[in-house]
């Protein structure tokens, strides 16, 4: 049996129950998956990120990444414009299984209320909701 996978949740960011973190940024507040997210979608193939200038609504699809194993939606953290987004992903989809939480961010948006983030899950909280998940 192989020893338990080790995540890395980086404590300046926060989490959704769906696997998306989130970082506020000078640039505004960036969205990616977790680490937990990419491992458990294995080798990702394809990312269709937003169009920029397109709008976030907090609950909704904004996207879509493809694995070899599952097409998952990507759920907005938060509502806001979309103000950038990884462009790098569309020939280097792998960025995302390598380095979730940095070269593989995925969009960049101008929050309508940055004090959301606040709400969302701590590092902490997060950590105790993959555990959870993964007990099954």
């Amino acid at each position: 049996m192989s020893a338990k996978k080790q995540y890395v949740f980086p404590e300046e960011c926060r989490y959704t129950e769906s696997d998306e973190w989130v970082r506020v940024d000078s640039e505004g507040v960036r969205i990616g998956i977790t680490d937990y997210a990419q491992n458990a979608l294995s080798d990702i193939v394809f990312v269709e990120l937003p169009e920029v200038g397109s709008q976030l609504e907090t609950g909704q699809p904004f996207g879509v990444v493809e694995s070899v194993k599952a097409v998952s939606d990507l759920i907005a953290p938060l509502s806001g414009e979309v103000v950038a987004v990884n462009g790098g992903l569309e020939d280097h989809p792998e960025w995302v299984n390598e380095d979730p939480h940095e070269r593989g961010w995925i969009v960049l948006i101008r929050p309508e209320e940055v004090g959301v983030v606040d709400s969302l899950l701590t590092p902490e909280q997060y950590r105790k909701h993959v555990a959870e998940r993964s007990k099954s």
